[in-house]
């Protein structure tokens, strides 16, 4: 049975592929529990970052664009919890708010699309992307292509790729599988562009205080992504990152421990600051510490990026 003698009311932004992680923690959550379909509602939530699509996200506000009005909604008693694309969900949360489960994550590639690779990418070619860290590692890889911005959901980009904006894009692999898209583009392997933190896995937040709804959610919690994610996360609370800058992670099972990998870089992709370490699960002093590591050994003006 759920908490309460009504559905459970699940938040989630409009587009496409929130719609598809959301069903799929509600198909979860039922599997779970035993629950019949209706005993969750999902509610669907317009977002500032969905209503603006001219503009970086760097400059509207950043990635609580994307939170803002989930977590307004919750903390007002109007859902009872709130999916996210975990890469998208702002390094420094509400103490009112918890981050109470992941799915399994799905693959944390980048799927390029346009062309077989970037080396395949005609001299000058455009690339649109909205992403900072994309564009410097494609800067970085071939500093010859221009970036073009590309935001919007991924029919709005691929849209903008058939109507000759840009020669290619790049995309999670990830949303492309759960849009039943996983045969578009190429995968480029991680050691040719690590991916942003969190990439690939969806994340349910509720109330710290509700702890009923927080152990139903504790039942569909994937454990290896929960500390992974977690770890990548607090590299990014080590480099006090934003969307401003180029960062990237990514945190494997090592046995009983885990391994993590990151990367700050330039705007231009000139400057590369790279380092991995081998930390305890839920050691989130170590990934920071990962993070200050990259900070001491960039120069003065990467580490504005991430001062400002």
């Amino acid at each position: 049975m759920t908490i309460a003698d009504r559905p459970l009311r699940l938040g989630t932004r409009g587009s496409p592929l929130a719609l598809a992680q959301a069903t799929m923690t509600a198909q979860a959550l039922c599997a779970a529990h035993g629950w019949a379909q209706g005993a969750i509602e999902i509610v669907i939530v317009q977002t500032s970052g969905d209503r603006i699509q001219d503009r970086a996200l760097a400059e509207i506000g950043g990635k609580a664009l994307w939170t803002k009005e989930l977590d307004r909604v919750l903390l007002e008693g109007e859902i009872d919890f709130a999916v996210h694309s975990m890469k998208d969900v702002e390094t420094i949360r509400p103490d009112a708010i918890t981050i109470a489960a992941m799915l399994p994550r799905a693959d944390v590639r980048d799927r390029l699309i346009g062309a077989e690779s970037l080396s395949a990418l005609p001299p000058g070619a455009v690339v649109g992307t909205s992403s900072p860290r994309r564009s410097a590692q494609v800067r970085r890889a071939r500093p010859d292509l221009s970036i073009t911005l590309f935001r919007g959901n991924v029919a709005t980009r691929l849209g903008k790729l058939d109507a000759g904006e840009a020669d290619a894009t790049l995309l999670a692999a990830a949303g492309l599988d759960r849009l039943g898209q996983g045969d578009i583009g190429c995968a480029i392997p991680v050691d040719a562009m690590l991916p942003a933190p969190a990439q690939g896995a969806v994340g349910i937040e509720t109330l710290t205080e509700n702890r009923a709804m927080r152990d139903l959610l504790a039942a569909i919690s994937h454990a290896d992504t929960f500390d992974c994610v977690m770890a990548e996360r607090a590299v990014l609370r080590g480099l006090n990152g934003t969307c401003h800058s180029p960062i990237a992670a990514l945190a494997q099972i090592a046995g009983e421990a885990i391994r993590i990998e990151a990367e700050i870089l330039s705007a231009d992709g000139a400057e590369c600051v790279r380092g991995e370490a081998g930390i305890a699960r839920g050691d989130d002093a170590g990934a920071m510490a990962l993070g200050r590591s990259l900070l001491d050994r960039a120069s003065p003006a990467l580490r504005a990026l991430f001062e400002a």
